[in-house]
C-alpha cells in the first residue's frame, strides 16, 4: 500500500518552519495542552467498565497545573483506523502551537486478519505514524512517539516476554529519522514486568474475580505507566522538572475515577 501525507487534511501547511519548531516556552501565551492518540491501553474508561484504567487518565496527576491532557485515545484503534475515521483530524483542528501530541499504537496495528487496523511494520506503520508527526508539526505543535507498553506475557522460566515484534524497532526508527522524541515505554514497561515477576504483575493488569486480561490496567497499572511515560518526557526534555510532580510520591488510587458514559 502505497499511503501519501495529503490522505489526512492537514490545512495550514504553510506555517513558517520557526513556528513549527517553537519551544514550549517560545509558544503563545496559553495554557500548553498535551493530546493523546492511542487505542485501549491508555484510553479514557467509563463507570461500565471499572476497574479498567488507560494509563493516559492517571497522566493529568503527574503534570503541573498549567499542562492540561486531552485523552483522545479510543479502545480498538490502530494508527490506520484512527487516521481512516477522522479522529486525528479532529485533533488537528484544535490543536495550537505550544502544544504536545503524543502517539502511542501497535496493539492492534499487528491484527493482520483485520484490513481496517492492520498495518505492517516497516512500512504502512511508519507512514501512518508519519501522518501524525506532519500534522502536528504543521501547526506548531510538537510530536512525541511512544512505544506500545507491553502486555503481561511471561515464559515457563518466568521471563517477560515481548508481544509487539518489529513495531517497537519500526517506530524507534523513525523518530531517529524524522527527529521526534521517542519515549520507549515498550521497553521499560518490559523491564518492569520482569522486575516485579509473574505473580506480582496481576496487581497491575485488569485482574478480577471474573476476568484475567492481561493487556488492560487497573488504577494500580495505570498510575505506573503513566509515570514510565511522564519520566521519559523529562529525559527527552520534551517536559521540564517543572511541569511534573508526584514523580515519587503517593498518588492514591482514589483519584481515578470513572464516569458515567457519555450518552
Amino acid at each position: 500500500m502505497s499511503l501519501t501525507r495529503r490522505q489526512v487534511s492537514v490545512a495550514g501547511l504553510g506555517v513558517p518552519l520557526a513556528l513549527a519548531m517553537t519551544s514550549p516556552a517560545e509558544a503563545a501565551g496559553h495554557r500548553r495542552t498535551l493530546h493523546i492518540a492511542g487505542d485501549s491501553t491508555a484510553a479514557q474508561k467509563y463507570a461500565d467498565a471499572a476497574p479498567e484504567t488507560g494509563w493516559g487518565m492517571a497522566l493529568p496527576f503527574l503534570l503541573g497545573r498549567r499542562l492540561e491532557v486531552a485523552n483522545h485515545a479510543v479502545n480498538g484503534r490502530s494508527s490506520k483506523s484512527f487516521v481512516d475515521e477522522g479522529r486525528l483530524d479532529a485533533i488537528l483542528s484544535s490543536i495550537r502551537p505550544g502544544d504536545l501530541l503524543l502517539v502511542q499504537f501497535a496493539h492492534n496495528d499487528e491484527k493482520s486478519a483485520d484490513p481496517s487496523r492492520y498495518t505492517e511494520p516497516w512500512t504502512t506503520y511508519q507512514e501512518y505514524l508519519r501522518l501524525y508527526v506532519d500534522g502536528a508539526r504543521s501547526r506548531g505543535a510538537r510530536p512525541v512517539l511512544a512505544t506500545a507498553v507491553e502486555r503481561r506475557r511471561f515464559d515457563a522460566d518466568g521471563r517477560a516476554v515481548p508481544s509487539h515484534g518489529e513495531y517497537p524497532a519500526a517506530m524507534r526508527e523513525l523518530a531517529r529519522r524524522e527527529r521526534v522524541p521517542l519515549l520507549d515505554v515498550q521497553a521499560l514497561s518490559l523491564a518492569l514486568w520482569q522486575e516485579l515477576g509473574a505473580e506480582e504483575t496481576k496487581k497491575y493488569f485488569n485482574w478480577t474475580a471474573t476476568e484475567q486480561d492481561n493487556t488492560h490496567f487497573n488504577p494500580p497499572g495505570a498510575i505506573a505507566v503513566a509515570r514510565l511515560a511522564v519520566r521519559e518526557l523529562l529525559r527527552t526534555r520534551v517536559l521540564a522538572p517543572r511541569e511534573v510532580r508526584r514523580l515519587d510520591g503517593t498518588l492514591p488510587e482514589s483519584w481515578i475515577t470513572w464516569p458515567e458514559p457519555v450518552a
